[in-house]
């Protein structure tokens, strides 16, 4: 089954070569332009210096070795050694060269790229909960990891080698035809066959590195999905399907990457062969005019060392192909991210609340996931400073929804929420999330010690205040129970603590940061009845005198509400206390019958 989503047209992605893009991702280097500059310049004359050294050994060819002009033996001796040392400088110089240009462009590409693995991690933190939704965490975590690392090898050895290729080819084509423009464009007559294979190899490459990227992609996601879902890939024995899937992903994989393997094979054999043909072109013709007394020995050997040096970059650019092909399907993926408009935007003109009462009013506020599949249906109640409401309802009917809506994790379509009076939308979204706190049925606790779950490595929450939280959230009673207490290291995903602990140390958590107005979400559901006697206590002084939401599945839990709400189909049916709307009989009674009914049959 595809999903929806940006994310999963990797298939469409990875055009040859895009302008736009290009100049998008070079805008990057902006801040570092003199150390690219620098950098240009080095690889310009390194590659003049390697040019160099056939004419030098043309050189002490014709002057020394086979010269028309007698010479004592003498001088021939001192120039073959001063034209080896310096034969010898001109490598060494390149070497250098060679080694600061490579410096100075794995510098920039490294800071380009933490820039821009930055900025990537920033918008991802901007955008809302439906993106997340309905995008698979591998696909994104390939983005700021994988693809952001095919760009790493596009900084500092596709462009790079990319133009120095160029230079190579221009510079040889310069000095061939410099020495002898007939020889030389003898030796050019193998050109075309050059680019038509060239033409040949591109189109039959490109499809299939594409197909490489999107199975890349997919094979990311699949393995990231079922590492976080092991326990129930365990508990339901689908470890062999699970297992003959991900081996048909790969087998997948290696055929698509063995076919690039089989073009490589063909293409680089045939530049190959014709480097062969060219040389051989030029030995006859060269040869000839060498007979002739046309060309000197000097020219034929500078000529065999040019023609063998043009198509090693040929080589060479048909390797960094593959690398523009990657970087250019990496780069449009990263920016299709970055452009990706599902953000809550706030106004320009936001304000601060500093001193928050708690008071909560939604006013006729309708709102979908999904085009016309409304969740909530003009929803319009009040909750005063301080008081505790419980939302109630059917799976489905709207009230964990209310929760991320107060939150401001998504944006309505109808209707306005107010806090104190001022519509949130007219808040700073760090106001109006620093004032509230919610306690989730599913508890996520990051890798790290107790304390730094407690105050999510915030340092302005003091050592008094986390152990302040953790009494009355009742977590000392478990914590004394490891060896280094509040240091005790949690697992990812607190692997090595219970469902009852992990909820604990969520209460603390929203005790620790004070917020004004509270949010339970279901988050006594998954506690057993040791665990939730423990927490009741801890309930009442964290509810007390504090605005509390209290979404719950048991109504046992919520029959001391000051008020209790009750949805069905995304409308408020009910509103009252305990007492008044079991009197009604209505949806509440219903549903507490059904309740009451469950429990007794358990019980027997």
């Amino acid at each position: 089954m595809r999903r929806h989503g940006f994310m999963q047209d990797d298939d469409t992605l990875g055009k040859a070569y895009d302008a736009k893009l290009y100049k998008r991702l070079f805008a990057y280097t902006k801040p570092y332009f003199k150390y690219v500059a620098l950098a240009l310049l080095l690889l310009l004359i390194a590659t003049l210096s390697e040019l160099v050294v056939p004419i030098v050994t043309k050189m002490m060819i014709d002057r020394f070795i086979k010269s028309e002009i007698p010479l004592m033996e003498s001088m021939r001796i001192s120039g073959l050694i001063n034209f080896s040392m310096l034969f010898l400088g001109i490598i060494l110089l390149f070497s250098i060269i060679r080694y600061g240009q490579v410096n100075l462009m794995f510098y920039v590409s490294q800071k380009v790229l933490f820039d821009l693995r930055e900025e990537l991690y920033n918008h991802l933190k901007k955008l809302s909960m439906n993106f997340f939704q309905k995008q698979p965490v591998g696909r994104l975590v390939t983005r700021i990891t994988n693809d952001i690392e095919v760009l790493n090898e596009f900084f500092t050895a596709g462009v790079v080698g990319f133009l120095a290729d160029i230079f190579v080819l221009v510079g040889i084509v310069i000095f061939m035809l410099l020495l002898n423009w007939k020889l030389a464009l003898v030796s050019f007559v193998i050109i075309p066959l050059i680019l038509l294979v060239s033409i040949v190899f591109r189109k039959v490459i490109r499809p299939v590195y594409r197909e490489v990227r999107r199975i890349h992609a997919k094979i990311n996601a699949y393995f990231a999905e079922n590492l976080a879902g092991m326990k129930i890939v365990q508990m339901f024995n689908r470890e062999e399907k699970h297992i003959t899937e991900f081996d048909s992903q790969i087998d997948e994989f290696l055929k698509n990457n063995m076919r690039s393997v089989r073009v490589f094979s063909v293409f680089f054999p045939v530049i190959d062969s014709l480097s062969a043909l060219a040389l051989a072109i030029v030995l006859w013709y060269g040869g000839l005019q060498h007979f002739n007394d046309l060309i000197t020995l000097g020219t034929l050997v500078a000529f065999n060392s040019y023609v063998q040096r043009f198509f090693r970059p040929i080589r060479d650019l048909s390797q960094k192909y593959n690398i523009l092909q990657n970087s250019m399907a990496s780069s449009e993926r990263i920016f299709k991210l970055l452009d990706e408009s599902d953000v809550i935007l706030e106004q320009e003109n936001s304000v601060e609340i500093k001193d928050v009462n708690g008071e909560i009013e939604f006013k006729n506020v309708s709102f979908y996931y999904k085009e016309d599949e409304w969740v909530l249906n003009d929803i319009s109640f009040k909750i005063n400073p301080g008081e505790k409401v419980a939302l109630v309802g059917a799976t489905g009917s709207g009230k964990t929804t209310i929760a991320m809506l107060i939150a401001r994790f998504y944006d309505i379509q109808k209707g306005n929420i107010y806090l104190d009076g001022k519509d949130i939308k007219s808040l700073k979204k760090s106001t109006l999330r620093r004032n509230l706190a919610i306690v989730l049925q599913d508890v996520f606790l990051f890798s790290g010690t107790i304390r730094d779950n407690i105050k999510l490595w915030d340092e302005s929450i003091s050592e008094e205040r986390i152990m302040q939280a953790a009494s009355i959230a009742n977590v000392d009673k478990f914590i004394s129970k490891f060896k280094k207490g509040f240091d005790e290291m949690i697992m990812e995903g607190g692997a090595n603590l219970s469902t009852g602990q992990k909820q604990l140390i969520s209460f603390a958590r929203a005790l620790a940061y004070s917020p004004e107005i509270l949010i339970l979400d279901e988050a006594t559901s998954n506690i057993d009845s040791e665990t939730e006697y423990l927490i009741q206590d801890a309930l009442e002084k964290l509810t007390k005198n504090r605005t509390s939401l209290i979404i719950a599945h048991r109504l046992s839990t919520i029959q001391n509400v000051d008020r209790i709400i009750v949805l069905h189909k995304g409308r408020i049916v009910e509103e009252g206390s305990h007492r008044e709307l079991l009197k009604k009989k209505g949806v509440y009674w219903k549903l507490y019958q059904l309740q009451w009914n469950q429990q007794t049959i358990i019980s027997q």
